[in-house]
């Protein structure tokens, strides 16, 4: 059983919360047990701490796994603080020059969770146009984006990803996921993604990845528009110059 919580003086909370944040250094999922653990707690303390993260968006509750992961508002943090070496400041230049080449909005975007965050747009002057998501999350199973950056885990990893019921967002999304297996599959081996009107009826959108020094995925890099403007038969071919795009970000990631 747990021992009785003794009042925390403010000065004695702050330090665990930050001590809590900073642990989100070293790993990847922490639990309550975890947290108690570390930070030489009561589990009801811990709890209670990882509830307050939540609460303001610095961490998210895993569904499947039930832990708790890094969430929006501490990404969004250390993005706004790491702009002068991290990938989005890598990467600007390149997507500004795939929006006047391909005329669509350009978006990167990384995995969190079962979610992408999308952590820079940049939008086409065009007046009907697919608007900026940098700081939103969308389901990863639904988007071009989540598809890349999902298609080559393991299995293993994967499910860890993936929320318990793969609702359907809209009347095209897949929500079978024997079928969700074949799309990613299709992904890995074409080396792009795409979601006609699955994330949202009126979106558009394809994704390659962008990969690290180890050849991992680091990011998606993807073009998204109108259905009217990207049909399936428009794919490849936006593809390739993402792939272009995408290629030269890496290299100047190594």
């Amino acid at each position: 059983m747990d021992a009785p919580d003794k009042p925390d003086s403010p000065i004695g909370s702050a330090d665990n919360v930050l001590r809590l944040i900073a642990a989100f250094e070293q790993h990847d999922k922490l639990r309550v047990a975890d947290v108690s653990r570390m930070l030489g707690v009561a589990r009801s303390t811990a709890h209670r701490l990882l509830r307050v993260l939540v609460a303001h968006g610095f961490a998210s509750q895993d569904e499947l796994s039930k832990a708790y992961i890094v969430g929006p508002s501490l990404l969004r943090l250390a993005v706004s603080i790491s702009r002068g070496l991290d990938l989005t400041t890598v990467a600007a230049p390149v997507m500004a020059e795939l929006v006047d080449e391909l005329g669509e909005t350009v978006h990167l975007a990384v995995l969190q969770g079962p979610e992408v965050f999308f952590l820079e747009s940049i939008e086409t002057p065009k007046p009907l146009r697919v608007g900026a998501r940098a700081g939103h999350l969308r389901p990863a199973y639904a988007t071009a984006t989540g598809r890349v950056l999902l298609s080559e885990l393991s299995d293993e990893e994967l499910q860890a990803h993936l929320p318990s019921v793969l609702s359907a967002l809209t009347r095209r999304t897949v929500t079978d996921r024997e079928e969700l297996a074949s799309v990613l599959a299709t992904a890995r081996r074409q080396g792009y993604a795409w979601s006609l009107g699955e994330s949202e009826e009126d979106v558009a959108s394809v994704a390659v990845p962008v990969r690290n020094a180890s050849g991992r995925i680091a990011a998606a890099l993807a073009a998204a528009a109108p259905p009217s403007r990207l049909g399936e038969e428009d794919v490849a071919s936006i593809a390739a110059k993402l792939t272009f795009g995408a290629t030269r970000i890496s290299s100047l990631l190594l």
